[in-house]
């Protein structure tokens, strides 16, 4: 069973109608978003020709992947625990919760801390360890904020996207001191003030935590490695520091081979960050005695992706690096932000694999696959070429063969009649050139939203076909 998306959201165009009010939102968005954009296509433009070859390399390797997922997980499985660690398999967001706070309760520890990861936002971890009485401590700057103003992340790269400084100032000042050492008095909005508090704050959690949770942003199938990259170091200090380490990793991000990583580490930071390579490249293989955590534990998560895999048009959906490229350039993300999305995955990558993995039964999920343009600047920045137009209008044909009004499916099964027969086709065209001069310009009942913007075209005397016809007598 697939987590749910944010409770009592509404559908993505009442949430957007909202989101669109906020203008002090709206120009963090517009200014954070034109400045990622900026610098990818700085380091991008380095490489010329090239980045087309290593884009078509990216979505080769994870076709593949998907193609054969069945083993390169076994091979996984296999190879983790040669390396001293243990392997969990989880089919829903349920399992993984019960089995993340099984493995903390026997640590006997009630606290942890976390590296940024989408997978355990998805499964609602921090919320199933809360009711298991064990605090989660975000050590990532934008997912602390997040989490000390009660919040919930707007970006898939920048959870706190949504703020502005003032404001982070304030949360850090009101909330601080409830989950460790306070932010010092006279804090001002200051970049750098800013980070030397949160560094401070976390640096105690660092220090006394025994057990971390982490995902990873790859994982590679013939080592056992699992690889995270980040910016900030926090990552470094979870997966080196602690004893215990708990890793949640979705089961579409392996990679075969060790030399695959090649690709991905040149695609992930110059799509997500802007940046050649990212500060912080942190990779693990199993359990190295006397060195770093000693109890490694990997969560495979299903969570509706092997759903996601069974469909021919979706499953593209799941070579997915999770860069955030498609968020900064999508018109629609950048007036609305993420949480209008009502679900952790936002933007256009969440408006396809969101619905994807929790079904589309809830009105929320039956709304994302419109909220686009379909401008297609998605698929042009995708890093793995994920064509997020085309399962746009692949998910909008299963929400309108249920949701379609009776009246607008009769028009339609009319219409399929129409043109499936030439007769019926010549006869409907013969009929409307008698009433052209009777059709309004603008229609009533559901036609009238869209005439009412536009003029019905003037139905011609005569159609084609009787056009040829005289035509062809004539000679």
């Amino acid at each position: 069973m697939s987590s749910a998306t944010f409770l009592g959201m509404p559908p993505f165009p009442e949430a957007a109608r909202s989101a669109v009010a906020d203008s002090r939102a709206r120009h963090n968005l517009h200014k954070a978003t034109h400045t990622i954009r900026g610098k990818r296509d700085t380091v991008i433009d380095e490489l010329g020709d090239d980045w087309q070859h290593l884009r078509a390399e990216g979505e080769a390797v994870k076709t593949h992947t998907l193609r054969h997922l069945d083993h390169y997980l076994e091979k996984l499985e296999e190879s983790v625990q040669h390396a001293g660690g243990t392997v969990h398999w989880a089919a829903d967001a349920t399992e993984a919760n019960a089995i993340v706070t099984r493995l903390v309760e026997r640590t006997g520890e009630s606290e942890v801390v976390k590296v940024k990861s989408m997978a355990t936002q998805e499964i609602e971890l921090n919320n199933a360890l809360e009711a298991a009485g064990i605090t989660a401590y975000e050590t990532d700057l934008a997912e602390l904020i997040v989490q000390l103003g009660e919040d919930l992340p707007s970006h898939i790269l920048v959870p706190a996207i949504h703020l502005g400084r003032a404001q982070i100032r304030e949360i850090f000042l009101d909330k601080m001191a409830e989950w460790g050492v306070p932010a010092p008095e006279g804090l001002t909005d200051d970049p750098r003030a800013l980070a030397e508090a949160a560094r401070v704050h976390l640096r105690e959690l660092f220090l006394r935590a025994k057990v971390a949770v982490s995902g990873a942003n790859f994982a590679v199938a013939d080592t056992g490695t699992l690889v995270v990259l980040e910016s900030e170091g926090n990552g470094r200090m979870c997966l080196t520091m602690p004893e215990t380490l708990i890793s949640v990793v979705g089961i579409e991000k392996i990679v075969p081979t060790w030399s695959d990583l090649e690709v991905f580490m040149q695609l992930l930071p110059r799509s997500s960050t802007g940046e050649r390579m990212n500060p912080y490249t942190s990779s693990w293989t199993g359990v190295t005695p006397g060195d770093g955590p000693q109890d490694f534990h990997l969560v495979l998560l299903d969570n509706g992706r092997t759903d996601v895999l069974a469909d021919t048009v979706g499953r593209q959906a799941l070579r997915c690096i999770r860069c955030s490229a498609c968020l900064n350039i999508c018109p629609v993300y950048e007036r609305t932000g993420g949480h209008a999305y009502g679900s952790v995955y936002p933007g256009p990558i969440g408006a396809i694999l969101g619905p994807q993995l929790r079904g589309m039964s809830s009105e929320v999920d039956r709304a994302l696959p419109y909220a686009s343009t379909l401008c297609g600047a998605c698929y042009d920045v995708c890093p793995v070429a994920i064509d997020i137009p085309e399962v746009l209008v692949h998910l909008r044909e299963q929400v309108t063969s249920t949701d379609a009004p009776l009246g607008e499916k009769a028009m339609m099964a009319g219409a399929e009649a129409v043109f499936g027969s030439s007769m019926a086709l010549d006869a409907v065209q013969r009929a409307a050139g008698v009433v052209r001069g009777a059709v309004p310009e603008h229609l009533p009942g559901l036609a009238g939203k869209w005439t009412d913007t536009r003029d019905v075209p003037d139905i011609p005397k005569g159609s084609f076909r009787s056009w040829w016809h005289e035509r062809e007598e004539g000679r």
